[in-house]
């Protein structure tokens, strides 16, 4: 056993040393299990112009964290801390490109408190969100790619004890805006899940099943909507959309489901455009605003619903059954505003094409001033209030801005991921709602690379296949659903060298034409 120092607590008889007598009262408002065995537990919080994180792990050795550009060792800024025989102790690193560990001769990551007892070691420090240290990785509002590892011996014991597969990585947003804590567990609700779905050995399969909205002649207003993530399928369900359909429907379109976009498929699926909420992979549930909600019980609200689920399956494995979906929190409880939201971006089409070979490549989808003064103008002149966006595009994404221009003016970028991750992707909220007028531009910008492909990238529904798309979750609710654009197709043929199209000559108007 451990030497102790006589200032070490017992509590609730276990045997706890602590750096200090009492933890501090600290707020981490959000929270993360980094690991799929509940082992690491990550909280944080921001402060100023820092942020405090709390690492909780079921160790009594050392405890690493990190942020890393890859995910992985290399160039990565870690700080690596515990308790050891009743010393607390907490030393900033870096890796360079080869993945080798190096004392930070700046060090910016300061403990807080520090305690070990019989199972878990626990740390609390802070840094700066920037800290003018080369080494160290800026916090900004992109995405952040955690890594995590632990040993169950302490550094010092035995020099850099190699921590083996305790280890991985998270991507999270660390500078989300807060949100408010409030429990629904009063609150009605009802599921929409898929039952027994067989999903197909291919890489992509697009899974369409109507479902009834069970809540009718009276108005009320969901406030939170939860993936159902059937488990062990976390990385197999990658996105699944909410569409709303024409009230002309009936129960007889109530089957057994079919695939999206098939030849065969119900030509009842014609009838629902409307995307009315979207869920993307490594995202949590989205809790709407105190003054805002997404109706539903009146005659112009969704009475039947069409609920798309992209399986991700690269491996082909056989036998995948599955039954996930979304939970939909609702209350009679009316709030101020109904929510709406608008699909921007480039029309999903093989016109949207990527050359191989390419370290970035920019592709742009326009929702015209054209187009928002139409909707808007007739509509809603003082405009409609953005308060959360989701970014979307698939594996050669690295980068996606969603641009906002009024009178030919470039104003704040309205939402950006400049770290974009593909398995990591959900509504963000905007630390202040914006605003969007008649005659505003929307520009949907994506940033690709594409270094280690050697064939054309197709827009289009694979995962192989690229999109360039946003959601804007507004409100109040007016009538645009969409509001995209299509490329140009000799621009893009010109850019990959085409210099001329031939067309070929109809042979039925072939005998009009004579030499001269």
């Amino acid at each position: 056993m451990r030497q102790l120092q006589p200032w070490a607590l017992v509590l609730g008889g276990l045997l706890c040393v602590a750096a200090t007598a009492a933890e501090p009262p600290r707020s981490y408002p959000h929270s993360a299990v980094l690991d799929g065995a509940a082992v690491y537990r990550l909280r944080w919080g921001r402060r100023g112009s820092a942020v405090a994180f709390r690492l909780e792990v079921r160790t009594r050795g050392y405890v690493g964290f990190g942020l890393s550009a890859s995910g992985g060792m290399a160039s990565a800024d870690i700080v690596v801390g515990g308790v050891e025989r009743g010393q607390p102790y907490l030393q900033d690193y870096f890796t360079d490109e080869n993945r080798v560990l190096k004392k930070d001769p700046q060090q910016d990551y300061h403990l807080e408190y520090a305690m070990e007892n019989s199972t878990h070691t626990i740390l609390a420090f802070s840094r700066e969100l920037h800290t003018c240290d080369t080494n160290d990785k800026s916090i900004t509002e992109s995405t952040v790619r955690v890594i995590w590892a632990y040993h169950h011996k302490d550094m010092g014991e035995a020099g850099q004890n190699y921590h083996g597969s305790n280890r991985g990585t998270k991507s999270l947003r660390l500078l989300n805006p807060e949100k408010e804590e409030v429990s629904f567990a009063s609150l009605p609700y009802f599921d929409l899940t898929n039952k027994d779905v067989p999903v197909p050995e291919k890489d992509t399969t697009y899974w369409c099943q109507m479902f009834k909205i069970p809540v009718q002649h009276e108005k009320h207003h969901v406030i939170k909507v939860e993936p159902l993530i059937q488990k062990g399928h976390e990385n197999l369900v990658h996105h699944i959309l909410l569409h709303q359909c024409s009230s002309n429907l009936n129960d007889s379109v109530l089957d057994d489901g079919h695939e999206c976009y098939h030849p065969n498929m119900p030509d009842s699926f014609f009838a629902c455009e409307t995307v009315i909420f979207a869920w993307a992979i490594g995202g949590e549930g989205f809790t709407y605003p105190p003054h805002v909600g997404l109706s539903i019980g009146t005659a112009a609200d969704p009475q039947f619903v069409l609920m798309e689920v992209h399986y991700d399956n690269p491996s082909y494995t056989e036998g995948l059954i599955d039954n996930s979906g979304l939970r939909l929190i609702y209350t009679p409880v009316l709030r101020k505003y109904d929510a709406g939201v608008i699909e921007a971006g480039l029309w999903v089409s093989l016109f949207h094409n990527i050359p191989p070979g390419m370290p970035e490549f920019v592709s742009e989808g326009h929702c015209t001033l054209e187009c928002l003064e139409e909707a808007l103008g007739a509509e809603r002149p003082a405009g409609i209030h953005v308060l959360a966006v989701l970014l979307h595009a698939h594996l050669a994404g690295r980068a996606i801005r969603m641009r906002h221009f009024r009178n030919s003016e470039e104003q704040k970028l309205l939402a950006y991921d400049d770290e974009f991750d593909f398995n990591f992707q959900e509504f963000q909220y905007l630390k202040e709602e914006r605003t969007i007028l008649p005659g505003d531009n929307l520009i949907t910008e994506c940033h690709y690379s594409t270094v280690d492909r050697i064939r054309m990238t197709w827009g289009g529904l694979s995962t192989r296949n690229e999109m360039c798309l946003s959601y804007l979750l507004y409100y109040p609710r007016i009538n645009l659903t969409r509001c995209a654009s299509i490329p140009d197709i000799m621009e893009q043929l010109q850019f990959i060298g085409v210099k001329e199209i031939y067309r070929p000559v109809r042979q039925d108007l072939a005998f009009h034409y004579q030499e001269p």
